[in-house]
């Protein structure tokens, strides 16, 4: 009896100690969450890809006659395909994006008109492929892209002159190509770490030149001199190597 009495006692007395142990105890560390990470898209590094479209290559004769002068033939368009594809270096600097690009195209520019100077001849231009090299500046939205661009153009070439008649070739040119100048603008997408699409606008003007068109069997049969731009829609689809996503705390 004496020993259940002191035992009853004991287990009194801990409850009534217990509450001011645990006041005593240090209050729990409290633990933050870990903040969220964002990825912000780097543009810089190396890319190749490849490109496709349409383009429109608008060119006017001028006859130029043996007792100097000139006089207007017209102009023609020649529509068609491109296909092609490019290389490059992007280096970003904060949201600025700048680059430099080399790129290189297959055409089909095809068309023709009856000259203005001599009807019974119709006069034909077609590009036969065209080459880019320009510098880029562009702003990001994290992995969309928007810039500009410029630069030299070449542009490779053939004219020929047909009889309407019997459209037998009359005079022609060897196939040549010319220098002049480029503008343009694109956005571009990038949909992985190391992929990207875009969509891109140029504009070629390119320098006047004057050939000397021969007959199938060599004589002389006309100078003109051929005004040419160029207007080009392509779709790109580009791999960069290295550079990837920085992540963003």
């Amino acid at each position: 009896m004496k020993k259940v009495l002191l035992v009853t006692a004991s287990l009194i007395a801990l409850g009534a100690a217990a509450p001011a142990v645990a006041a005593d105890l240090a209050a729990r560390p409290y633990t933050k969450a870990p903040a969220m990470i964002a990825a912000v898209y780097d543009w810089s590094g190396f890319y190749i890809g490849a490109n496709g479209g349409w383009g429109s290559s608008h060119n006017c004769w001028d006859i130029q006659p043996l007792a100097g002068g000139s006089a207007p033939e017209g102009c023609n368009n020649g529509n068609g395909g491109t296909i092609g594809g490019q290389v490059g270096y992007r280096w970003q600097a904060g949201t600025w994006v700048f680059g430099l690009e080399a790129q290189g195209n297959w055409a089909d520019f095809k068309g023709s008109n009856t000259s203005l100077f001599a009807p019974a001849f119709r006069n034909e231009s077609k590009t036969n492929a065209f080459g880019l090299f320009t510098g880029q500046v562009g702003y990001a939205a994290n992995n969309f892209l928007l810039y500009v661009k410029g630069g030299a153009a070449v542009t490779s070439n053939s004219y020929r002159s047909y009889t309407i008649a019997t459209n037998a070739l009359a005079g022609s040119t060897s196939d040549d190509t010319r220098w002049g100048g480029t503008i343009g603008v694109g956005a571009e997408y990038a949909f992985a770490p190391n992929w990207s699409v875009g969509l891109e606008y140029d504009h070629l003007f390119m320098q006047d030149k004057t050939y000397t068109f021969t007959t199938p069997a060599g004589a002389f049969f006309a100078n003109d001199r051929v005004r040419q731009d160029v207007d080009l829609v392509t779709a790109r689809l580009n791999y960069k190597f290295g550079g990837p996503v920085i992540a963003k705390y």
